[in-house]
């Protein structure tokens, strides 16, 4: 009888223990959570993100520094290529640079509040906030959420699975689903400092520019303007390619594709080699976009972005914005007619 009153209270005990170290409910959590966001003052992060387009992947290094309330310097690198581009947020605006064309553009946009962002630890924080549906669930070392997303063109990636860190709330991988829950984005984080310190110049687009280009191999003048056209993989009801024009221009070459149908578009891709020194950047009237492989500018009739040393243009008046945005990134896809 004793023994089995021993066995009884040492369940008991260990039912108890179970339950004090028990994992923390959804709600916990978003509230540790919110608390965080509150404390946090900036932060430095460092990740891959693997972009998966048809049979291939692109592979970014992506370096992300945020000073509350509202800096921010996202450089984005492509691990194959040794490219980069990096967008920036200060009290001057929107900054999106490309240094080696040596290119800088101006935005007036609220970016990054007005998307989604998998590699932006507030904004994954706001997702979880935002989506009272989302599902959550807890493994040995991560608390798993997956939530809507609230992407410009939601309909292609509408879901995304956020993974956190148990111990400090970190961001440990993100994957950003289509509606079928195939990961096309992937954000693997491997360094995260919370709370970080920043220099004077950190956020300052000219010192910023000037850094970015040290070290990059000087462009030549006059030197080899080929590249190889792409083409838009989506496919749009009624619309097909009936004209493509090769025009050589004083510095480069530009391709003029154009679309006819229900959704017409013309697609321009253009590759200067001359490198043209500028002072300030280009103010554009648009908003920024992410495009997964590269940042843009959308308008209500335009698109256009840069990428792999070219320059990419697509304007329509019968494509909605998310209609150019879809276009846009289904042409980084192959290069197929």
């Amino acid at each position: 009888m004793r023994k089995k009153l021993l066995l009884l209270i040492t369940g008991l005990m260990v039912l108890f223990l179970l339950a004090a170290c028990g994992t923390k409910s959804q709600g916990e959590v978003v509230k540790e959570l919110n608390s965080k966001l509150d404390d946090l003052t900036g932060y430095k992060v460092s990740a891959k993100m693997t972009l998966k387009m048809g049979a291939d992947s692109q592979i970014y290094n992506v370096d992300i520094w945020h000073k509350d309330p509202a800096f921010y310097r996202v450089n984005l690198k492509n691990a194959q290529k040794d490219q980069s581009q990096m967008i920036l947020r200060n009290d001057q605006g929107v900054y999106v640079l490309t240094p080696a064309l040596n290119k800088s553009f101006r935005f007036q946009s609220d970016w990054p509040q007005n998307s989604s962002q998998a590699y932006l630890y507030e904004s994954l924080i706001k997702d979880i906030v935002a989506d009272k549906s989302a599902k959550f669930s807890s493994t040995k070392d991560y608390y798993v959420f997956e939530t809507k997303t609230r992407y410009q063109n939601n309909s292609m990636l509408p879901f995304q699975e956020i993974k956190l860190n148990k111990s400090d709330l970190s961001p440990a991988n993100v994957k950003v689903m289509d509606p079928d829950r195939n990961a096309l984005v992937t954000v693997e984080f491997s360094k995260v400092k919370f709370n970080a310190s920043f220099g004077k110049d950190d956020f300052d687009m000219k010192k910023n520019m000037t850094r970015a280009q040290l070290g990059l191999p000087a462009m030549a003048e006059g030197g080899d303007n080929s590249f190889t056209v792409k083409y838009p993989t989506v496919e749009l009801k009624d619309t097909k390619l009936i004209e493509e024009k090769e025009v050589m221009i004083e510095d480069g070459k530009r391709v003029v594709i154009t679309y006819d149908g229900e959704k017409s578009f013309t697609l321009v891709q253009e590759k200067v080699t001359t490198k043209v020194v500028s002072t300030s950047p280009t103010y554009v009237a648009g908003d920024i976009v992410d495009l997964g492989v590269t940042f843009g500018a959308v308008s209500e009739q335009s698109i256009s972005w840069s990428f792999d040393g070219v320059d990419y243009m697509i304007a329509s008046k019968n494509l909605t914005k998310d209609e150019m945005i879809e276009v846009a990134q289904s042409v980084q896809g192959e290069a197929v007619k």
